[in-house]
């Protein structure tokens, strides 16, 4: 079968590609374009760790087509730090210590930057929702849900 020629933008750069009619968006980040920040947990949709926004809507990369891309605006892990910078979210991650093994560490980022880019000012509960489609086995939670609202605090005060 023929590969297919994708045009689309990943964080914020115009990409092209070539893939499988049946790659995942997944198997285009990590093996085509060695974008390898999103993990791959489960390949079903259930863990979160693979998740990316494709144009500002948060969707697992395991459950999309790469061909599906096609002109669309793409946001991973990698496109939340800002040049040698860590994103706000990043930076209090490491300093509550709000990840341990790191599988599902780029997911819960993805998420909680796509919460707070649709709402700078969550609730606790609305946090927990958020990321209730992203399974950590590792930190209990409670310091990512407590990194998440923090930054959300720094943000707003900026």
């Amino acid at each position: 079968m023929a590969k297919v020629h994708v045009t689309t933008t990943i964080n914020g750069e115009p990409m092209e590609f070539l893939c499988e009619p049946g790659d995942t968006m997944l198997d285009a980040l990590r093996g085509t374009l060695n974008l390898t920040g999103s993990k791959e947990g489960c390949a079903s949709g259930d863990c979160g760790a693979c998740s990316i926004t494709l144009d500002d809507r948060l969707i697992c990369s395991c459950l999309m087509l790469a061909v599906e891309s096609q002109d669309h605006e793409i946001r991973t892990i990698e496109g939340m730090a800002q040049g040698e910078k860590l994103h706000p979210l990043q930076q209090k991650f490491l300093e509550m210590a709000a990840l341990q093994c790191g599988i599902c560490t780029s997911g819960m980022l993805v998420a909680s930057d796509a919460l707070l880019r649709k709402n700078p000012k969550p609730s606790e509960e609305e946090v927990r929702f958020w990321l209730a489609g992203n399974l950590c086995r590792c930190t209990g939670y409670d310091k990512i849900v407590r990194a998440v609202m923090e930054t959300a605090a720094e943000m707003r005060a900026q």
